[in-house]
C-alpha cells in the first residue's frame, strides 16, 4: 500500500510562515499548511542533507512495511526515525528521490493530518 502524503520542494528563497529546524539545519513550510501537502524546505550550509534532495522536489509516501518497500531499491537515506512513532527512508526512482513513511503510531499528528 502506498498513499500520497506530501510533496517537498526545495527552496533557496525564505517562504511565508517558515519554521526553522536548528538541529537539522532546515528552514520548513510544513505540509500540514497546505490543502495539498506542499512541503517547502530551505537548507543552511552544512545541512547533512544529500545533494539530490537540495536540488529536486521529492514525493512522500505512506507505505505499511518500509523494510519490505526498499528491498531492491536504490537508497539514498537510510530508514530513520525523525520523531516518534515515524520511520523514513529516502530511494531514488529515475533520478528523483522519494521519500517512504511508515507511522507505527497510528494516531500520529502528521498521518492525521493527511488521512484523518
Amino acid at each position: 500500500m502506498r498513499r500520497y502524503h506530501h510533496l517537498g520542494i526545495p527552496t533557496t528563497e525564505p517562504r511565508p510562515g517558515e519554521s526553522h529546524l536548528a538541529k537539522h539545519k532546515v528552514f520548513i513550510v510544513g505540509h500540514e499548511k497546505s490543502e495539498y501537502g506542499l512541503e517547502w524546505m530551505r537548507f543552511e550550509e552544512g545541512a547533512n542533507v544529500p545533494d539530490l534532495i537540495r536540488r529536486m522536489p521529492h514525493v512522500a509516501f505512506e507505505v505499511g512495511d518500509l523494510d519490505a518497500e526498499l528491498v531492491g531499491k536504490e537508497l539514498l537515506i537510510a530508514p530513520n526515525s525523525p520523531s516518534p512513532g515515524v520511520r523514513v527512508a529516502f530511494i531514488v526512482e529515475s533520478g528523483m528521490p522519494i521519500e517512504l513513511m511508515e507511522f507505527t503510531d497510528p494516531h500520529h499528528p502528521a498521518r492525521l493530518h493527511r488521512f484523518g
